[in-house]
């Protein structure tokens, strides 16, 4: 396996992978998971994009250019590691799920 692609989850559909850029994908999740509060009500897709926005690399992210995607793949893969949760409603809002233990 090449160390420059990391599998990513979808919980749409278990079971399946696909392999993305690794920088692409923990630049996003770092910067994801930094801005997502822990708990409800947490935060519109839109407000954490517009959060996470400046701390992403511009060498990866040039004015932000593809950011809106990555997020959504990697927000998908977190749902699916049980790592970030959906609050019932709309606008879809998220928030990091509360450690174990």
């Amino acid at each position: 396996m090449s160390s420059d692609k990391i599998e990513v989850e979808n919980p749409n559909t278990p079971g399946r992978t696909e392999r993305l850029d690794r920088a692409k994908v923990e630049a996003m999740r770092q910067a994801l998971l930094a801005v997502l509060p822990e708990g409800p009500p947490g935060l519109s897709v839109a407000e954490a994009k517009a959060a996470l926005l400046p701390a992403l690399p511009e060498a990866l992210f040039p004015g932000g250019d593809k950011a809106g995607w990555w997020l959504k793949a990697v927000q998908l893969d977190l749902e699916a590691k049980g790592l970030v949760l959906r609050v019932p409603g709309r606008p879809l809002r998220l928030h990091r799920a509360a450690p174990a233990g």
